[in-house]
């Protein structure tokens, strides 16, 4: 927690995260551009950043490329401010960042990460059967179709209409599962993207990383979406509760 009052203790690393807001996944050359500092300025605050896990980083040949982390904010929040905004304080966050994996897709648009608390197959579990994702979903009461490789997964929203349609297009058992993501919330014909999800064994914990995919312009909002399933995903699993109805 004391990383993360310093990191955002000085205005350029704030205006770092800001940059990273509005456009994930830069460069350092890019950020570069956009400050009037030096490139080992520039270093020295993302290393900070990077340390209290405000950031997750990626190396896609010889560029690195950095992307924002919100969920420890998010826990710091839960931790300080919900218990004095809310009746009851919902249950603190465990939720850190470290991110350095290869994958064929290339660079993605958006990434997430968080530790929970469970063992190897009961997260496995969670991503791949219709009826835990309808559980712990924070809009959808219904899920139909398990993850399984070519199968089709279908979100059904509490008014009977589809808000998420998936398929599953590789598996690597309890590690990792790629999907299509076809956001039928925004219109049917909205363009549809890729999502994976990597699985890593933590000791008692496990880390899920989340990753996505060719994102049209105007999708940037599915980044607040995939908190909330994080969130609500790692307090079914921890607690036997999920976050529907704080969201």
């Amino acid at each position: 927690m004391d990383m993360i009052f310093k990191a955002l203790n000085d205005p350029a690393r704030r205006a770092l995260l800001d940059s990273l807001r509005q456009r994930d996944g830069q460069t350092l050359g890019e950020l570069e551009e956009q400050f009037d500092m030096t490139r080992f300025g520039v270093m020295k605050h993302l290393k900070v950043l990077e340390g209290a896990h405000l950031i997750v980083t990626r190396r896609q040949g010889r560029f690195k490329y950095h992307y924002l982390n919100a969920l420890p904010l998010q826990e710091m929040l839960d931790r300080w401010v919900a218990p004095f905004l809310q009746p009851q304080a919902r249950a603190l966050s465990d939720l850190k960042s470290r991110l350095e994996r290869e994958t064929r897709m290339g660079k993605p648009d958006f990434m997430m990460q968080t530790f929970i608390r469970c063992s190897q197959d009961a997260l496995w579990e969670a991503l791949t059967r219709a009826d835990q994702m309808a559980a712990y979903h924070f809009m959808c009461n219904e899920v139909h179709g398990d993850a399984t490789p070519g199968n089709i997964t279908r979100f059904v929203k509490p008014d009977g209409s589809d808000m998420l349609r998936q398929v599953t297009t590789e598996m690597d058992p309890k590690s990792r599962i790629a999907m299509t993501f076809e956001p039928l919330f925004m219109g049917p014909d909205a363009p549809a993207s890729h999502m994976v999800y990597l699985i890593e064994p933590q000791g008692e914990a496990c880390k899920l990383t989340i990753e996505h995919y060719d994102m049209a312009p105007g999708q940037e909002g599915f980044a607040e979406g995939w908190a909330r399933l994080a969130a609500s995903l790692k307090s079914y699993l921890e607690t036997g509760t999920p976050l529907k109805a704080a969201m």
